[in-house]
């Protein structure tokens, strides 16, 4: 039996997944293990590592079982970006992996984004300094956990532990390795910027970057016991998900230069750029640039918030319900929401989606950021404030893409909130374009199989991939409402405007929330109170 199938996983926050595609793009089956992470009193995000590798091999042993082991010519491996997972000489765990979701180093962050030298980092790099990222976290360690360092002989991200449990290769991408290291035009690292953040000493812990669209290792036997696929099976090193998700979602468009925006838990803004002469460095040093495979490039800002917004509202509005006796779940909220958004008064409140608690990161790098309501009168109901944070979210968006220049043509969108005919409609009238789904369920394990697939010869290239794999999936397009969207062009100068103001007085509440989190609480309330 020829071998005619491609298997990408997908190790993201939410749900690791394993699935199998034909050489026609097809998906054939399916498997998935919903993850776990701890949450620390200080902010940090952590992920037990030997979990994370035993739930990508029963998931790679489910699809294996389900499409045959002897039909499968590659594998191809991402996972969540940012964070920093370190192994010891032998390969071991040193401690668990941090997330990108880890909050703990954010004085380091404002420490890094103060350096002298930063601007030549971000000029060579291309990307801004986040709380997120393995520089600020390796900085946290310097100072708080130096025993970890001390243990340490390689730091890795999430899809880079995968792949040496896989491979018995330690190794990292063109994306991971450069954005927070490294020098984008060259692809490799820079030792201009590693001096510059004061992490020379720990230079050692930095893996050699490897394209998986070029070059793939061979499946160990360990790796092959456990998975249930045939030791030798060619592996390819994706790029990080968010660079797999953009190319599974066709952002790599020569012809149309989209945008792609994820609206997911957290919010994913991304234009294209046939080379490095498109790149678009803004003044506030935020946002990432990062490759793929060819001369082409991506820029992105990030939102550490999207749906975690939506989410936060609906589940107050859960709490309220049940109050009263009446259970109802967010999801059941969720389902008869978009009538009720369109029907709402926009501009009847203004909302900044700032909601996680590591603050904000695309415009503009804030840990202090929160979300907020303003503009709120008596007459504000709740469904206008549904639409306040669906519009919040849209202009969100609008913000960061106005960071990267001139808007493209149109932008092509995934996600959760992508389902929403509603939020469609509003994202692409406060972005005056049209807003496209494709018609794919895993963008992210598609990408990382479309790489693969470079890399055995099943695609000349990333836009032949796109072609062959994502342009059949387009679905008609949202077009912008003329009338919303010059109700967003004002809402827009006012969002603008009350960002900036709201500045100074997240430094402040911080320090507020600081001390109150040492108040003592009531040790008896009244019964009076409770009746």
């Amino acid at each position: 039996m020829s071998a005619d199938i491609l298997i990408g996983v997908d190790a993201g926050t939410s749900v690791i997944k394993a699935v199998a595609f034909g050489l026609d793009g097809r998906e054939l089956a399916v498997a998935s293990r919903r993850n776990s992470y701890a949450t620390l009193p200080d902010g940090g995000v952590e992920q037990d590592m030997l979990r994370t590798w035993e739930d990508t091999a029963a998931v790679l042993r489910e699809v294996a079982a389900q499409v045959g082991p002897d039909r499968v010519l590659a594998l191809g491996v991402t996972g969540q970006g940012d964070g920093t997972w370190l192994v010891d000489a032998a390969g071991r765990p040193v401690h668990d992996g941090w997330l990108w979701l880890d909050a703990r180093a954010a004085a380091e962050a404002r420490d890094l984004a103060q350096l002298p030298g930063i601007g030549a980092v971000y000029r060579i790099c291309g990307s801004g300094v986040n709380v997120c990222q393995m520089r600020t976290h390796l900085l946290w360690m310097t100072r708080h956990a130096p025993q970890l360092l001390e243990r340490a002989a390689t730091a890795l991200h999430c899809k880079d532990w995968l792949y040496y449990r896989l491979t018995g290769v330690l190794a990292t991408d063109p994306t991971e390795g450069v954005f927070t290291f490294g020098d984008y035009r060259s692809r490799d690292y820079s030792e201009e910027v590693i001096e510059a953040l004061g992490l020379s000493p720990l230079r050692r812990l930095l893996p050699p970057i490897l394209d998986g669209s070029k070059e793939a290792h061979a499946l160990s036997p360990a790796a092959a016991a456990a998975t249930g696929l045939p030791a030798g099976l060619p592996v390819s090193l994706g790029y990080v998900d968010i660079m797999t998700s953009a190319m599974g979602a066709g952002l790599h468009d020569a012809a149309a230069r989209p945008g792609f925006t994820i609206l997911g838990s957290t919010g994913v803004h991304m234009r294209f750029a046939a080379d490095q002469s498109e790149v678009a460095l803004n003044a506030d040093r935020t946002g990432y640039t990062m490759p793929f495979p060819g001369p082409a490039y991506a820029q992105l800002q990030t939102n550490m918030a999207a749906t975690l917004n939506i989410d936060w509202l609906l589940g107050l509005g859960c709490q309220i319900l049940a109050a009263e006796g009446v259970a109802r779940s967010p999801a059941d909220l969720l389902r008869s929401l978009d009538g009720h958004v369109m029907a709402a008064r926009p501009g009847a409140a203004l909302f900044h989606p700032y909601i996680s608690a590591a603050g904000e990161r695309g415009p503009f790098t804030e840990p202090a950021a929160r979300a907020s309501f303003t503009g709120l009168d008596q007459s504000t109901g709740w469904f206008d404030l549904v639409r306040a944070v669906y519009d919040g979210l849209a202009l969100a968006a609008r913000d960061c893409y106005a960071a990267m220049g001139p808007l493209p043509g149109e932008i092509r969108l995934t996600g959760g909130a992508a389902r929403s005919g509603a939020l469609r409609l509003i994202l692409a009238s406060a972005l005056e374009r049209p807003v496209r789904t494709v018609a794919r369920a895993e963008a992210g394990a598609a990408g990382a199989v479309m790489i693969a697939g470079i890399a055995q010869g099943v695609f000349a290239d990333a836009g032949e991939a796109n072609d062959r794999w994502v342009r059949p999936l387009l679905e008609p397009a949202t077009a912008p409402d003329a009338g919303l969207a010059r109700t967003y062009d004002k809402l827009f100068e006012g969002y603008r405007e009350t960002r900036a103001a709201m500045a100074p007085a997240w430094e402040r509440q911080a320090q507020m929330r600081a001390g109150l989190a040492a108040a003592p609480l009531p040790e008896t309330v009244p019964q009076e109170i409770m009746a």
